[in-house]
Formats: C-alpha cells, sequence, structure tokens
C-alpha cells in the first residue's frame, strides 16, 4: 500500500513587527481554522506530525497531535527560509523582496538564504523523515516558502513563485515519496474536511 504523507503550511499569524518572526504566533482565524481540522477527524490517518520548531508551526502542530494522539516531533532545520537578514518587512517590501527570493533561487536577496539553499535543507529534512518512519504516514507541518520549494521539487518544476500556496496559508499538498510527483498543488485545508475555505488574509 502506498502511504500518501502531506505537507501543510501554519495558517494566517499575527503580524508583529517588534516580535521575531520564528516566535509570531497564529491568530484567532488560524487557531480556528486548526481546531476546526483538528476535531473534524479528518487528519486520524496521519501516524507522526513532524514540524518546524518556529511557534506558528508548533501552535498549527500541537492541536493536531493531541487530537489524533499521534506523536508530535520538532526538527528545527524544518524552519521557513531564512529572512533574518532584513528582519521584519513591511508588506509591499516583502513581497517584492519574496518575488525576487523566488526569481534568482541561486543568488542572496538582501541577505536572505537563497531558495536553492532552503529548497536543498527542506528536501533534506523530508528525506529524513521518511527514513526515520519508513512505514508511518507523515504529516508536515511548516512553512509557504519552504513549502513551494519542496513542490517544486517534487514536481520536477523549476523553483517559481507561480507555484506558491494561496493567501492566507493553511494550505496542504499530498505525496508518496521523494521521487513521484505529488498529486494536485496547493489546496486550502477546508478541502481534507469536505468544505469550501470562507477565509483569506494575512
Amino acid at each position: 500500500m502506498r502511504l500518501r504523507h502531506l505537507y501543510l503550511s501554519h495558517p494566517q499569524v499575527t503580524i508583529d513587527p517588534d516580535t521575531d518572526v520564528t516566535k509570531w504566533s497564529l491568530n484567532d482565524e488560524g487557531a480556528r481554522r486548526i481546531a476546526a481540522l483538528a476535531t473534524s477527524g479528518a487528519m486520524e490517518h496521519c501516524d507522526v506530525i513532524v514540524s518546524s520548531a518556529e511557534t506558528k508551526a508548533i501552535e498549527t502542530a500541537a492541536p493536531l497531535a493531541r487530537h489524533i494522539g499521534c506523536p508530535h516531533v520538532i526538527r528545527a532545520q524544518m524552519h521557513e527560509n531564512d529572512r533574518s537578514a532584513t528582519g521584519f518587512l513591511a508588506a509591499q517590501d516583502f513581497e517584492a523582496t519574496a518575488d525576487q527570493f523566488f526569481a534568482n533561487p541561486n543568488a542572496s536577496t538582501r541577505g536572505w538564504e537563497t531558495a536553492s539553499a532552503a529548497q536543498t535543507r527542506i528536501v533534506g529534512e523530508v528525506q529524513a523523515c521518511l527514513t526515520l518512519y519508513p512505514d508511518s504516514r507523515i504529516l508536515f507541518v511548516g512553512h509557504g516558502a519552504v513549502g513551494t520549494l519542496l513542490y517544486c521539487y517534487l514536481a520536477g518544476l523549476a523553483i517559481s513563485r507561480a507555484h506558491d500556496q494561496m493567501p492566507g496559508g493553511g494550505c496542504y499538498f499530498e505525496f508518496d515519496d521523494l521521487k513521484t510527483p505529488p498529486g494536485a498543488v496547493w489546496q486550502p485545508l477546508e478541502h481534507l474536511m469536505g468544505k469550501k475555505p470562507d477565509t483569506q488574509g494575512a
């Protein structure tokens, strides 16, 4: 039987310019969406949840693990692309810089980790987990940019922001292994519950 793994990005967060982005928490809407997913029974097929160490990823993974009753493993190297060189950027500036990050994957944009390096890192983390848990269905909980880089790798596509998740985050895609193209592109987590999303936002 083929195992279907999922990569899920955290949903909406509270944007706080005075707090390190890695410490941002889910906002009320993001927390509501995860609570709905956790109690829906849609994730009961997962055997282990692996998340990055960023607060928003932990706050996404932990409620799911509690309701499923499965282990929650934190791997620090699953973090989002390293943007510490610039710190917080206002929305318009951030979007322009993110565009350059994807458009020039082998070059550092304003000191950010390169897209190529971030892709190598996230693919390596996923491969390590697939090796550690060979008979488990894994839910990977992480971030939009590195999730998109992982999707591009799995699909055999050049790195491009054209394959980015939808606004608001809380999106997922499924895959079997690192050699088989994934199924559908990013989908809102509500599709796991058979619902249409009723929200967008930061």
